[in-house]
């Protein structure tokens, strides 16, 4: 059995490959910067609410115990938190603690101590402000 072939129908051409490689780099030029900026906006959203918890919970500590925790290791040993989060650097050792609070929380209190944190990042976030001035 002998099987003929058309002329013409042997593959695919060296210029049908290109143009397709070619549609396929376009596609990807354009979509790697739009999923790339979604990564970006999702840690500066994870940054934000860790900020954001870190500090209530120090005001939170500082009502219930009538003193400002010296540290962030007092509010995970005090069990406020169970982990101290990650900064936008993805440690958590970046973290730093603001101390002698504007005025004083309670009645009570007597001691200093932080009243509250910011990141220790230099970089600049995506409206423009320095993380550290989140």
């Amino acid at each position: 059995m002998k099987i003929s072939r058309k002329r013409g129908s042997r593959g695919f051409t060296l210029i049908e490959m290109m143009v397709v490689i070619s549609i396929i780099v376009i596609l990807l030029g354009v979509a790697m910067p739009i999923y790339s900026h979604s990564i970006n906006v999702a840690k500066e959203d994870a940054f934000r609410q860790s900020l954001e918890t870190l500090n209530k919970v120090i005001y939170q500590y500082t009502l219930d115990k009538q003193k400002p925790p010296q540290s962030l290791d007092d509010l995970r040993t005090a069990g406020y938190i169970t982990e101290i989060p990650n900064d936008i650097t993805g440690t958590s050792d970046t973290w730093v603690v603001e101390n002698d609070p504007p005025s004083i929380l309670s009645l009570y209190q007597t001691d200093t101590g932080l009243y509250g944190v910011h990141s220790g990042s230099d970089k600049i976030g995506s409206d423009g402000k320095p993380y550290s001035e989140w």
